[in-house]
């Protein structure tokens, strides 16, 4: 535990340096101005590097972490035996390559360049994309993100992609934002859900509603408590081998369903000046909104989270979003340390749990040392 409580103190440390959001202001609009880099430029990228080469290295490192770790290194052996895994070919094929050039149940590198790709992504991410870095870095950590990626290896990497690729969708250069999803589904399928989320919530973000398309989200919501087996046929048309199996049960995740409310509440309170007539604010907004109504209407979905964190990640962004445009300081201030205190307890409650057996991401192990 006290690995974990000190690289996230340290990274956050590292992340009080970099100020890069004006950088991030000219990265939605318009090409970075060619020239000689400032020094706050360099301190920001010196900054940013140090905290990347930390999550990667922490995350290279371990063994025996997580409870699906052994499963994995299973599963990567059969792919060198050629016989048939349930992941994506993207997958297998990284896992091919790499036993082939390190040899047979060398696992540990595979984990390696997995760990490295997801903590590039996740700290590009925050660069690219948040305008408080230090304050997003420090939900990153706390919010469990990070650290669950230390389990379910593919995933979590796909999701740091989706981190990366969302500046696209606000760009709007959407042609970016497939190629990267579609790089992404080489690797879990289960990521093409955001193209028609995170394209439709840019979408509506644009435009003014009117009354009908709030009956249809109502129509679409009653829908799902009415009528969960019609979903659950399709869901299972992609997902066969979820049915009936372990993770076939309702998930109600309270925790989550706190989070949305409560970022939904804090926008809300600052409607005017971070969300009305702000596109990448309505589409913060709309995110939650869509995570809120996923987990309290579809939580009969098998591994609702799978679908819910492509969602959730996004207040790593919306929470600083609405604190940098709260013009009274004094209001900032006791809203921040709201937001920080409600965090820091959701990562102790974090840390009790990685000891269980079905997460087991404590204790945490390394192969240079254990």
């Amino acid at each position: 535990m006290a690995v974990y409580i000190s690289l996230t103190a340290i990274t956050v440390i590292c992340g009080l340096f970099v100020h890069n959001g004006e950088y991030v202001k000219l990265s939605g609009n318009m090409p970075r101005t060619a020239g000689s880099m400032s020094r706050q430029q360099a301190v920001n990228v010196l900054m940013a590097v140090a905290v990347f080469l930390l999550l990667a290295g922490v995350s290279a490192c371990r063994i025996a972490v997580g409870n699906d770790y052994w499963v994995y290194r299973f599963q990567f052996n059969l792919i060198m035996q050629g016989r048939h895994v349930s992941y994506e070919w993207g997958f297998n094929l990284v896992v091919w390559l790499i036993q082939s050039l390190f040899g047979y149940d060398n696992y540990l590198p595979v984990f390696a360049v997995f760990s490295v790709g997801t903590a590039y992504f996740m700290v590009k991410a925050l660069y690219d994309q948040a305008e408080w870095f230090p304050f997003s870095l420090f939900l990153l950590m706390t919010g469990g993100f990070y650290f669950s990626s230390l389990n379910s290896v593919r995933y979590y990497f796909v999701l740091a992609v989706v981190m990366y690729a969302a500046k696209y969708v606000l760009r709007k250069e959407y042609g970016k934002f497939l190629v990267w999803i579609c790089f992404a589904a080489c690797f879990h399928k289960s990521v093409l859900v955001t193209i028609p989320l995170y394209i439709g919530a840019a979408w509506l973000a644009e435009r003014k509603l009117s009354a009908k398309w709030y009956a249809a989200a109502g129509i679409f919501l009653a829908s799902l408590l009415l009528f969960p087996e019609f979903y659950r046929r399709i869901i299972f048309i992609f997902y066969p081998f979820y049915e009936n199996s372990m993770y076939d049960k309702v998930d109600i995740s309270i925790t989550n369903i706190a989070k949305c409310l409560g970022v939904l509440l804090l926008m809300l309170i600052y409607y005017k000046r971070s969300v009305k007539e702000d596109r990448t604010g309505t589409f913060y907004f709309l995110l939650n909104a869509g995570a809120l109504a996923l987990y309290t209407f579809a939580n009969f979905i098998p591994e609702i989270s799978r679908i819910g964190y492509y969602l959730i990640v996004s207040q790593i962004f919306s929470i600083p979003y609405v604190l940098k445009r709260i013009e009274n300081k004094k209001q900032c201030i006791f809203f921040s340390c709201c937001v920080i205190i409600a965090f820091t307890g959701y990562f102790a409650l974090f840390l009790r749990s990685a000891y269980n057996v079905d997460v087991r991401l404590l204790p945490y192990l390394n192969w240079i040392f254990n």
